[in-house]
């Protein structure tokens, strides 16, 4: 017969309940305390999500702010369109930034809309007393909130987390608040940041030039943002700074997103042939098949996905069999409109580390979804 789970020990009964859900860790801990000190384990918390939906208002003062000196890694979801919700992350930021000491990882995740005018006040003051607090926080990542973020919030991460790896503010916010001045002020104070995402009005040519200063450590990836008016204004990076900046981090990435808001002349100022594009995602207004033969003649060596939105078209069609003959270490595709088939057979052909592709040859209803190769 088996041995009766309460005679189990800790380390085994930490490893069960790591992957319960927060309110079923609660019903466990009130068992016994054997269970009880199992569940406070730092083992069950050292990697945790949190989903603040109404069901966890009751949680969090007995029993989740008990734990959250055990959280090393934190992503965190709300809803700010519902009250409680957005109450219940506040808190528990709050809370964490008064016990951060361990905390070395933090991601929001805004889900569904936000209410019009939502400048999540509440929400990014939490994160700025975080950013105060939790020195040794390695990872920060705020994609996913669509407010406005500022020059405050960076220059709070530039004096509390000098420990920083990796920091991403590019969101889907219609406003960039953030100046390169400040990212300058960050790179300054954060010598081993290794990932950056922004919007490209917050970068400038002496970002770069920091970047590639002789002293800085490996920078592996840069992921650039082109959404907002200010992105579609801001100043060109010059092509011998990125060839400098390749030159110095040889293992560089940069993503970068371009969207609807830019004019054909802004797309030709961002894609600069010195560039080190590993991801471009395509969702243009204007031409879309310039920049997909840009790419096919200058990011052979290093584009390992594309992302293409547009309408069908011969030439669409003909500079994607162009940039498949091309780019053999492409390891995504995904095309959001029908493709004829000789586009599928040239990707298949000559793109033998394909991993994943949406190219669909007749409409399909809503969502795409992508092939993947094995």
């Amino acid at each position: 017969m088996g041995e009766p789970v309460e005679k189990l020990p800790e380390e085994v009964l930490a490893l069960i309940f790591r992957d319960l859900p927060l309110r079923d860790r609660a019903v466990a801990a009130r068992v016994c305390r054997a269970w009880a000190a199992a569940v406070t384990n730092s083992a069950v918390w050292s990697d945790t999500s949190i989903s603040c939906d109404c069901e966890l208002e009751d949680l969090l003062p007995p029993y989740l702010s008990a734990c959250l000196d055990y959280i090393h890694n934190l992503r965190l979801e709300y809803e700010p369109s519902k009250k409680p919700s957005r109450r219940t992350a506040t808190e528990l930021l709050t809370a964490l930034a008064s016990r951060a000491p361990r905390l070395r990882g933090l991601r929001l995740e805004c889900l569904g809309e936000k209410p019009l005018f939502d400048a999540g006040r509440d929400i990014l003051g939490a994160v700025h007393a975080v950013c105060g607090a939790a020195h040794q926080l390695h990872h920060l990542d705020l994609r996913h909130l669509p407010y406005t973020l500022e020059d405050t919030l960076v220059l709070k991460a530039a004096g509390g987390c000098p420990e920083l790896r990796s920091l991403f503010l590019d969101n889907h916010a219609l406003v960039n608040s953030v100046q390169p001045t400040s990212v300058l002020k960050l790179l300054e104070a954060c010598p081993h940041l290794r990932a950056l995402g922004l919007h490209l009005a917050s970068m400038s040519r002496a970002v770069l030039e920091l970047l590639a200063a002789p002293n800085r450590a490996p920078f592996a990836l840069l992921a650039l943002r082109c959404a907002c008016p200010e992105d579609a204004r801001a100043s060109p990076l010059p092509d011998e700074a990125w060839a400098t900046l390749s030159c110095h981090h040889p293992g560089l990435e940069v993503e970068l997103d371009l969207e609807p808001v830019l004019p054909d002349e802004a797309v030709t100022r961002i894609l600069q042939p010195a560039v080190p594009v590993a991801a471009l995602r395509l969702n243009l207004s204007g031409d879309t098949v310039g920049p997909v033969r840009f790419a096919a003649r200058h990011y052979a060596k290093t584009l390992r996905a594309l992302e293409v939105r547009a309408s069908a078209s011969t030439e669409l069609h003909t500079a994607l069999e162009e940039l498949a003959a091309r780019c053999a270490g492409l390891r995504e595709i995904h095309c959001f409109c029908v493709v004829r088939p000789s586009v599928l057979d040239a990707f298949r052909a000559y793109c033998p580390r394909l991993r994943s592709y949406t190219l669909k040859l007749k409409r399909e209803p809503h969502p795409w979804l992508p092939t993947q190769v094995r």
